[in-house]
């Protein structure tokens, strides 16, 4: 049985289910997050210097004095230096983190086999559309029949996981600094450099 007996009568018991083991182990994972990073002084350090290597380049970045040659020229090297430190310091930042995912990442993988035994086969939702291609191929992996609007688990719990874990980061204020948001380790080439 995969719920419980007050609530298999009830219509949307399998989703509600789904979602609500999403929203806990979303507050598991953000749990060991915070004990594994965002509690720690070097996190707290490296935050702040990002926090301030962006606000720094923000005001570079507008406050244009187009008077001298020279002086744009030197502006346009200490904006390279600044930008240089946003950019290892998030680097830094996303290497911190990493350590942290390796576990979140083994509670997510036993979570979803959880899952998985549960609901395997069963219908826990309807889509209110018929979906394309790949997402069809998601949102109806492990059913039978033929009706492209069924959900399954997989598809229910991966939009529950990422929309109900970057709220709750943000919510709780674990959310990467803003000067960090497109870094991490692969960041976008410089197109300076080109």
């Amino acid at each position: 049985m995969a719920t419980p007996q007050f609530l298999s009568s009830f219509k949307y018991s399998d989703s509600l289910t789904v979602v609500a083991i999403s929203f806990c182990t979303a507050i598991v994972c953000e749990a060991i997050s915070w004990l594994l990073i965002y509690r720690t002084n070097s996190y707290k350090s490296l935050k702040s210097s990002i926090d301030k290597a962006a606000k720094k380049l923000e005001t570079m970045k507008t406050d244009q004095n187009p008077n001298k040659l020279s002086t744009k020229k030197s502006k346009t090297k200490k904006i390279d230096r600044v930008e240089s430190s946003l950019k290892e310091s998030s680097r830094d930042l996303s290497l911190f983190k990493f350590k942290s995912g390796a576990v979140v990442a083994l509670v997510l993988i036993v979570v979803f086999g959880f899952l998985n035994s549960l609901f395997e086969g069963k219908v826990v939702a309807k889509l209110p559309f018929k979906p394309i291609g790949i997402v069809m191929k998601m949102s109806h992996r492990g059913l039978k029949g033929e009706d492209s609007t069924d959900c399954s688990m997989v598809f229910l719990y991966f939009l529950c996981s990422i929309s109900i874990r970057t709220n709750l980061q943000k919510f709780l204020g674990f959310s990467p600094p803003r000067g960090a948001a497109g870094a991490g380790l692969f960041p976008m080439p410089d197109p300076k450099t080109n």
